[in-house]
């Protein structure tokens, strides 16, 4: 009768035991099974780190076993970078950079870099921008005057660099250059240390907006045949509108140019994550437009319209699987 009593409780210490260690083993293998992503953006006061935080928030939250973050980084060229080496898994640049890179040309003159396109997400419209005081209204105003390029390695300062060079102004010898982030160049304009800054960014960085509403801002616009001449000598850089009302003091329309930015990953990443990354933030994707505006242009068929490298088969099997025909040339060579 004693071992009665015994051995029933002796049995279920013995499955509570057996419970707990089934439990450990699930959740260490739960743990090991964790995808981290590092999601490489820009600069605080730009739009791809908003927008990257959504981005890697969707993808935290909605597919299984992965934790992604953003980063902020110096943009475009250092995201590139990044992404080839492997210490980012995905990153946002802008299409001139990204196409030099696949391509290996400009600042990649030589070395194609191992990367494959998600998808362009929205346009960038370059935005030259000064405060009433300088009485800089039109580019040749620049003459002579203190400008900020842009931060070095961003996208910012690729485009600003061959926007200037196409117009014939050479810095050192027609302006004195800055290299400055989104968030520097807000206060150097306030301060007065520079008088015109460069951003190549989506519509309503939190930076301008700083700006607009601290400064009258002054937005510089191109000229018609100023922007016919950097489209004819820069194929990536296309005539954009910035409308009227976009900032605040700001009435009136300008004429700039603009580029697509580009979500990548490396061409040697895991056809299937990239599928799952790419169907997550699409049937996500009106969480990002509650993010910045920038979100709400962000579609499939913006991708297959705007996208000027190939895409990686991951994402090509999500957009195929939704109904869209994948034209050639957005096709990885096999």
């Amino acid at each position: 009768m004693k071992a009665d009593k015994v051995y029933p409780e002796v049995d279920m210490k013995l499955k509570r035991g057996l419970l707990v260690l089934a439990g450990l083993l699930a959740l260490g293998m739960a743990f090991a099974q964790v995808t981290r992503i590092s999601l490489a953006t820009g600069g605080t006061g730009g739009v791809y780190y908003p927008l990257g935080g959504g981005i890697a928030q969707i993808w935290t939250d909605y597919v299984p076993g992965v934790e992604a973050s953003a980063e902020v980084t110096g943009a475009s060229v250092e995201n590139v970078r990044l992404v080839a080496s492997g210490e980012a898994q995905a990153a946002l640049g802008t299409s001139g950079v990204v196409v030099q890179a696949y391509k290996g040309e400009g600042k990649f003159k030589g070395k194609p870099q191992p990367i494959l396109a998600i998808g362009a997400m929205y346009p960038n419209a370059w935005q030259f921008v000064t405060v009433a005081e300088t009485g800089i209204k039109a580019v040749p105003d620049i003459k002579g005057k203190r400008v900020s390029t842009g931060a070095p390695g961003s996208g910012t300062a690729v485009m600003t660099q061959a926007i200037l060079k196409t117009l014939g102004y050479v810095p050192g010898k027609d302006f004195k250059e800055f290299r400055l982030s989104f968030a520097e160049q807000v206060s150097a304009l306030k301060d007065g240390t520079i008088d015109v800054g460069s951003w190549s960014v989506g519509l309503g960085p939190g930076s301008l907006v700083d700006l607009s509403t601290t400064r009258q801002m002054v937005l510089i616009c191109m000229t018609p045949e100023e922007q016919a001449k950097v489209s004819a000598e820069n194929p990536y850089y296309k005539p954009f509108t910035i409308p009227a009302g976009t900032y605040k003091g700001v009435d009136y329309d300008c004429l700039t140019v603009g580029t697509p930015n580009v979500l990548f990953v490396n061409a040697n990443e895991d056809t299937e994550l990239v599928y799952q990354l790419t169907k997550a933030l699409f049937e996500h994707v009106d969480e990002l437009g509650q993010i910045h505006p920038a979100g709400k242009t962000i579609s499939p068929e913006y991708v297959l319209k705007a996208t000027l490298i190939p895409l990686h088969p991951g994402a090509i099997k999500y957009y195929e699987e939704i109904g869209l025909t994948v034209p050639d040339h957005l096709k990885p060579a096999k």
